[in-house]
């Protein structure tokens, strides 16, 4: 069965999302937070396969100089299949005219990104709610 993709949030199960998050693994993501951050996001992607929800990705931007491209997740049933790679292209084209669009990966996947077109910034810097934890998983450093 072919795969459905959809930009509505009307119709999400907001649950589903989050166990899609959990899985994929990206972390235990609350449905009502989720809720809110795909709807303060101009660009966001969903993707059904069987009637369930296998693939997602969002983009906060302005209009004009910035997105930013980040939450995207495949279920571990998909994933090798190139879906994550449209999901991003998806996103990419949804985001251009803007000045720049810049992605926020998981540490390890900086080689998957770099093949679409996405390469290390030297300037980005970062406050996370909890700094140790990001420390730990890898997504800051002390340099």
């Amino acid at each position: 069965m072919p795969l459905v993709w959809t930009h509505h949030i009307d119709k999400v199960d907001w649950n589903e999302l989050s166990a899609l998050y959990l899985a994929a693994p990206l972390g235990n993501k609350k449905p009502a937070d989720l809720k809110t951050v795909f709807r303060n996001s101009m660009f966001r992607c969903f993707v059904y396969g069987d009637g369930k929800l296998v693939g997602v990705g969002r983009a906060l931007a302005d209009g004009v100089d910035c997105a930013y491209i980040c939450d995207v997740a495949v279920m571990p049933s998909h994933q090798g299949t190139g879906l994550g790679q449209q999901i991003v292209g998806k996103l990419v084209d949804l985001s251009r005219g803007h000045r720049k669009i810049i992605l926020y990966a998981v540490p390890g996947k900086e080689g998957f990104y770099r093949k679409l077109g996405f390469r290390r910034m030297r300037t980005a810097m970062a406050i996370f709610e909890n700094q140790a934890l990001a420390m730990e998983r890898g997504y800051l450093d002390e340099k």
